[in-house]
Order: structure tokens, then sequence, then C-alpha cells
């Protein structure tokens, strides 16, 4: 009988090996699809390429796109790393976007870094209260979290359909095929570190850096990261050691909150600056991909966010430059992410063939 079973540990090798075929297989996969489409891969694959790292532009459109992905796998990275599964990352990042267009109401003009505070304060506390709610329902009344955080991401998905659509947050006096909000007041637009042509990288990627060393720290070199890894592996022994299981969970779910929120509102005041549903749709979805090809550790998510922010900003060239269709394109980067995860689950499990004795 054939069975799998989790890995101890997997070596450098073997996860050079699986991720160097998760890469072959999607470009493999991808250039049978545009050939059977009708389209060059060659050239689409150089675009691509180009686009994600061609100039400095370029590079500054994929770290920028790297920088929510970043932020909302770190916030996975608590959960997972404590087999709490949160699976709302989504709608924590709408929360977030929601909350900080809300304060924006109340402090504009506020000066420079204060209101860039202010404003990243709010995000993580729309993102992390969704967290805590769901962590909540979790320690009072047993309620699953996957099944919570997604019916959660629901709740205010819906909201903010409403908010734009007809409600108070609705553009007046703009034909567009969405709905967006009326645009934020100038003063309270996230500064720009660098910019190069249409490449643009805000004041997000420095929180982004900050939160990744935070992580780093705090699961490897705390006692509260000791209590995170311990309860996804033992909640029992932390019991007996005097933890505070229940404080522990809701404490696990307002940090992966918090950050997701944080993507949530540098989106809209670094990137967008309305608030739209567009804009943020994907975000937290694609960030619990980056935290599992990441290997659920910092550093290794920090790898993936920029993997993916680069084929995000590559493919929009592409489809630019190639006359690649949508579509296809999209078709391409779900090709990419199953091949990714399957890479992330290679690298955790492995086939143990067991002897069945009548």
């Amino acid at each position: 009988m054939i069975s799998f079973q989790r890995r101890s540990g997997s070596s450098l090798g073997w996860n050079v090996v699986c991720y160097s075929a998760a890469i072959s297989g999607a470009l493999l996969a991808s250039a049978v699809l545009l050939r059977l489409s009708g389209g060059d891969p060659a050239r689409a694959f150089t675009a691509l390429i180009v686009g994600a790292f061609g100039s400095q532009g370029a590079l500054l459109g994929s770290l920028a796109k790297a920088t929510p992905l970043l932020l909302v796998g770190l916030g996975t990275v608590f959960a997972f790393r404590a087999k709490i599964w949160n699976i709302g990352q989504e709608g924590q990042v709408f929360d977030g976007a929601m909350a900080a267009y809300w304060v924006s109401f109340w402090i504009a003009p506020l000066p420079g870094w204060l209101a860039v505070c202010t404003l990243a304060l709010a995000g993580m506390a729309g993102g992390g209260v969704l967290g805590l709610l769901a962590g909540a329902l979790k320690t009072r009344f047993g309620t699953s979290e996957i099944i919570s955080t997604v019916m959660l991401n629901y709740v205010v998905m819906y909201l903010l359909a409403y908010l734009l659509d007809g409600g108070p947050w609705m553009a007046t006096g703009v034909t567009v095929s969405y709905h967006q909000s009326p645009p934020i007041d100038p003063s309270l637009e996230w500064p720009i570190l660098l910019s190069v042509g249409a490449g643009k990288l805000h004041v997000g990627f420095l929180f982004a850096l900050a939160a990744s060393a935070f992580a780093a720290v705090l699961l490897d070199k705390t006692s509260l990261g000791y209590e995170i890894r311990a309860f996804g592996s033992n909640p029992t022994a932390l019991t007996f050691r005097g933890t505070n299981v229940r404080r522990l969970l809701l404490t696990v779910m307002l940090m992966s909150g918090a950050l997701a929120g944080l993507a949530g509102a540098g989106e809209l005041f670094g990137v967008s600056h309305r608030l739209r549903a567009e804009t943020l749709l994907g975000i937290g979805s694609s960030g619990i991909v980056v935290a599992m090809v990441g290997g659920l550790r910092p550093s290794g998510v920090m790898i993936a966010a920029l993997f993916f922010g680069a084929l995000e900003s590559g493919t929009i060239y592409m489809r630019l430059k190639s006359g690649t269709p949508a579509g296809l394109v999209s078709a391409m980067e779900g090709l990419v992410l199953l091949f990714f995860l399957s890479a992330a689950v290679a690298t955790r499990l492995q086939i143990v063939r067991r002897e069945v004795h009548a």
C-alpha cells in the first residue's frame, strides 16, 4: 500500500530539484498552450522577462507587485506555522483598505510620515480585527477557522460592493466599467521611494522589509515564536506548560490579519489612490501561495514574493507587447501556481510503500 507522510526535513538539493522541475513544467505547459492558441512562445517569454527585469523601471514594478504578496505571505506564515488555517487573507486585505480609507476622511491633511503611519495602523487594525473575529469564533464556539474566514471574505467583499455601488463611497461623474470611490486626498498618498519611467516603488516596500525582519526574529528568537511553532505540533504540551492557548490563537490571528490589512492599505494609498475591488482582488489568495512556496519561512517568502511579483509584472508587459489574450495570460499564471504548489507539497511529503499482511 502506498501512503504519504510528512518529511522530517528536506535538503536544499531536493528543494532545488522540485522547484526547478516546477519552473520547467510551467514553461513547457505554457509554451504548449501558447502554440495551440496560435501564439509565439519565444516572443511571449521574451516579453515576460523584459517586463519583469528588463530595465530599472521593470524591476521597480516587480518589487511593487511583490510588496503586498510579501506582507500577506508573512501573515500567512504566522498562522500556518501554528497550524491555524487562516484562509481569510482576501477579506482581510479588503478590510484593511476599507478601514484606512475611512480613517483618511478624518486625518487629511496630516503631515508626511504621521499620515503614512496612521493609515498603516488603520489598515492593520482593519485586517487584524477581521482575523481576531475568526479567532474568537474558534475559541468561543469551536467554529472552524477555515469556514469562518472564508465566509468573512464574502461579507467584506459584499460590503465593499454596497459602499461603491450606489453607497456612500461611490464616485460620481465618472464613467468606468467598474465601481470605485472618489480619489483620496493627494496629501495622503504614500511617498514614492524610487521612480524610473512607469516603475514606481512606494514606502510600503519598507514596511514589508521591516515585517520580514520582525517575522524572522519573532519566529526563531523569541518565546512567542516558540509557542507559535509548538502550538502547531503539540498544543496540549503548551497547556501543561502554562501557556494560554486561547490567547495565543487570538494573537496569531490578529498578527496574520494585520499584515494582510497593511497590504490592502498600501495598495490603496501607494498605488491606486482610489478604493476599488479590482485592484485588491487576488492579493490574499496569491499571498497564501507565496507563503506555501516559500516554505513558511520569512526568507523563503521574500524570494517567492519577488518571483510572483515579477511574474505578475511581466505578464502585463507580455500581454501588451506580444498580443497574448488576457484569458490566456490568466491560464498561464494558473499553471505556474499549480506547478509551484505541487513542488511545495513535494518538498514536505514523501511517498511511503507499506506492506499489508493478510
